[in-house]
């Protein structure tokens, strides 16, 4: 526990364990994954009282090995027989998976988040609420700048990796069975990024072209990034901003693989980078902090580590980016405001206010919504493009000018 994800626990105890064959990494990696997942699910399976599920300072070696027991027990296995599991009985918890349980012990969610979930989503939750606990197909994106879907599928063919091209997704590969693609020779010739299906509905959806001046403000990793650099052809310019400096210079490395060039870094260090940059692009794609609750899939430790105070802290962080990066988009551009989350609040509501608030000069071109699990089996994501109006600054600039010259 100890407050670390999970990917980064599976990362370290690899590390540590070099001599472990591929079956055993497997069997660590999924238990790890699945016991985190339905974590609440398994709690009560080992018989514990719900209450305590939340106390990682008073929680025992014991009762983390009779979680794991239950988990495997519950996966049609017999008893795992270590020494440290002794006390679980198989029979006990075979009878308590036919307890009637509340839905969220069921679904192995926190009470305020189930409870948030139908307040927003209503009808609706139920289906996605069981979509969150599906394992999430791995997608590629192939970098249609360098080669085509079929030479990478065949590449990939040939170190015994089956993907297959995706319906409506341009350049969008499904891995047929999950597999390590990182060490892979098209990979580490930049020929694809591991992005996924939903994720790269966001990029089109701003309409760049080549040539164009795009910024991306919350570039993080560069995902999204590289498929705008893709899109643009390599051509034109691109700026990629973020608050932390490691992710963009992550961003860089990727960049440099995928053999882009038309990507600038910048380090946003206050309210005075975007004043430079005020009016100066022609698209600008903000992909917003969010809860996360569209990726849950793929991150399941985010459910146990978010909180109602957390998302109402974000709500007023995405309203704050969305009103200050707009202004660096110029007239007659475009803008994406983007989540990879479920809840109206940070999503629909986001918007709705800030073009109430920028009536005449801001209008609703085109919105997207995707919920988990949906085809072709994607994370949850949401998505807006903004269009600015032809004539805005010209008017506010008379505006001031006329006010100028009344006081001089």
């Amino acid at each position: 526990m100890e407050g670390r994800y999970a990917d980064r626990v599976i990362e370290k105890t690899f590390k540590e364990r070099p001599k472990w064959g591929a079956r055993d990494r497997k069997l660590f990696a999924e238990s790890v994954y699945d016991v985190v997942r339905w974590w609440r699910w398994y709690w009560h399976l080992a018989g514990f009282n719900d209450a305590t599920l939340a106390d990682t300072a008073g929680m025992t070696d014991r009762q983390l090995w009779a979680v794991w027991a239950s988990y495997w027990i519950s996966q049609g296995n017999e008893g795992p027989g270590f020494d440290e599991t002794k006390g679980v009985k198989v029979d006990a918890v075979l009878g308590r998976m036919e307890n009637k349980v509340a839905p969220a012990v069921r679904a192995s969610l926190p009470d305020w988040l189930d409870q948030l979930g139908e307040a927003e989503l209503g009808a609706a939750w139920k289906d996605t609420r069981k979509a969150m606990n599906e394992q999430a197909p791995v997608f590629l994106r192939v970098n249609l700048t360098r080669a085509t879907e079929e030479e990478v599928i065949a590449m990939l063919a040939a170190e015994e990796i089956e993907a297959v091209a995706i319906k409506g997704f341009a350049g969008a590969l499904k891995l047929r069975e999950r597999k390590q693609v990182f060490s892979s020779a098209p990979f580490k010739a930049g020929l694809f990024e591991v992005q996924d299906a939903g994720s790269q509905k966001i990029a089109p959806l701003l309409q760049v072209e080549p040539g164009m001046r795009v910024v991306d403000s919350c570039a993080g990793g560069g995902g999204k990034t590289l498929h705008l650099a893709a899109l643009m052809q390599n051509k034109g310019r691109l700026l990629a901003m973020d608050v932390h400096q490691w992710k963009l210079d992550e961003l860089r490395k990727r960049a440099r693989r995928a053999k882009v060039d038309c990507v600038e870094t910048r380090l946003i260090e206050g309210s005075k980078t975007l004043k430079r940059l005020a009016g100066g692009f022609d698209r600008v794609l903000l992909d917003v902090p969010c809860s996360g609750l569209g990726v849950v899939r793929r991150n399941p430790d985010a459910k146990w580590k978010l909180s109602l105070e957390e998302i109402e802290r974000l709500t007023v962080v995405q309203a704050e980016i969305l009103e200050s990066h707009a202004k660096l988009v110029r007239p007659g551009g475009k803008l994406v405001y983007a989540t990879c989350s479920i809840l109206p609040a940070e999503n629909e509501r986001q918007v709705e206010k800030f073009l109430a608030a920028h009536a005449g000069e801001w209008v609703m071109e085109e919105e997207l919504h995707i919920r988990p699990g949906q085809s072709p089996g994607s994370d949850g994501f949401y998505a807006a493009r903004l269009g600015r109006g032809e004539s805005v600054i010209s008017v506010q600039k008379s505006e001031e000018t006329a006010e100028g010259s009344g006081g001089a």
